[in-house]
């Protein structure tokens, strides 16, 4: 196939700028769900990827998805595609080569669905190894942040918007966020929540019709349009202070202020709704299982064991909150049940004696209507 070469070192800065029918040339190491969800969002026609998309470290589900969205993903060509392909320049892909004009510029091992089942077969064997590792680096970093977190809590800046008292609705770009938060309408429509949006999770809320209340990151994923919705942005900064975000914010001229916290900006978001008095925080997006911490590139999960240990029983997952709102009686199983009601009432009174005695004193009051229309005109 023919088409236009679009490539970055990082998928969710390529996906930004990938147009249907491109080939998408990235370096991603074990290729999580996120990630190929957005590919085959932007409907690309392949994707060649300098690192090994699954590397056996884990069971990542990628690979699995692009595949079985029909796209073809040839795998560990090396990252000197880089220097060989430029931006917007014509390519083709054939098979596990990919060509510039005639000449080979990368040769890659082209995943089917049986190559891709054989690797997470050998991935899930050693999960065992990673769970404990994880575990590990999790108890290692509870000793070192506990305190900070559980004990002194977070300083919050001032901020415009008011959470005291109202439901915080905190959406993070991760596993079904979107689907998460299309069946939260009516209860966004209901509790009227405020609405943070964790980095790239502000886009979802714009792209959906909202516009955020605050939001929350370090700026690298989120677009400039969500950025000048009018939202109010908190910019996260490492405990030392230092905001790896910030400069971006003032370069589009966007006020904003900082928060120091370790962790992720996921965990800052609900710790922030947490600390401005937030009655309830539902999360959409956020990470849970082993799978999803370790797509994200997290050797531990301490900040959000932490987050959820201070936090409490205030916080919910979307999942939770949909299914409530899924299980209510929707407005085309009312209508249906009312023309049930109604036809019941018909045939009753067609049937009974007291019934039709109804209906033939409705009758002759309609004959006498007529009768006196009629005298009018």
């Amino acid at each position: 196939m023919l088409a236009i070469a679009r490539l970055d070192a990082r998928t969710k800065n390529l996906v930004k700028r990938l147009q249907p029918g491109d080939i998408a040339i990235i370096d991603h190491a074990d290729l999580d769900r996120v990630a190929a969800e957005s590919l085959i969002g932007r409907a690309v026609a392949g994707v060649v990827n300098a690192a090994q998309s699954i590397t056996g470290r884990y069971p990542n589900i990628g690979p699995q998805l692009l595949v079985e969205a029909g796209i073809p993903l040839v795998d560990d060509v090396g990252s000197e595609v880089f220097q060989q392909v430029r931006e917007g320049q014509q390519v083709r892909l054939d098979g596990e080569t990919l060509y510039l004009d005639d000449a080979v510029v990368a040769k890659g091992t082209l995943q089917t669905a049986q190559t891709v089942a054989d690797e997470m077969a050998v991935a899930r064997e050693g999960l065992s190894e990673q769970l404990k590792a994880f575990a590990a680096n999790t108890m290692e970093y509870i000793t070192r942040d506990s305190e900070l977190l559980l004990i002194n809590g977070l300083r919050i800046p001032q901020l415009r918007t008011r959470l005291d008292g109202r439901h915080a609705l905190v959406v993070a770009r991760g596993y079904h966020y979107l689907e998460d938060l299309h069946v939260l309408r009516a209860y966004i429509r209901e509790f009227k929540p405020v609405m943070i949006g964790v980095d790239g999770g502000a886009n979802a809320l714009v792209e959906a019709g909202y516009r955020p209340h605050l939001i929350v990151g370090d700026m690298d994923s989120v677009s400039d349009k969500a950025l000048n919705c009018g939202a109010e942005v908190v910019v996260h900064a490492y405990p030392n202070g230092h905001a790896p975000g910030l400069p971006r914010v003032q370069d589009l001229g966007i006020p904003s202020v900082t928060c120091p916290s370790p962790g992720t900006s996921e965990d800052l978001a609900v710790l922030l709704a947490d600390e401005a008095g937030a009655s309830l925080i539902v999360t959409v997006g956020m990470r849970f299982a082993l799978v999803e911490f370790l797509d994200k590139g997290r050797a531990g999960m301490a900040s959000a064991l932490l987050t959820r240990m201070r936090v409490g029983d205030k916080i919910v997952d979307a999942k939770g909150v949909s299914r409530l709102y899924q299980s209510r009686i929707s407005a085309r199983s009312l209508i249906m049940l009312a023309l049930a009601a109604t036809l019941t009432v018909i045939i009753a009174l067609v049937a009974s004696p007291l019934g039709q005695g109804f209906l033939g004193v409705i009758d002759d009051a309609l004959h006498l209507l007529r009768y006196w229309l009629s005298g009018l005109f």
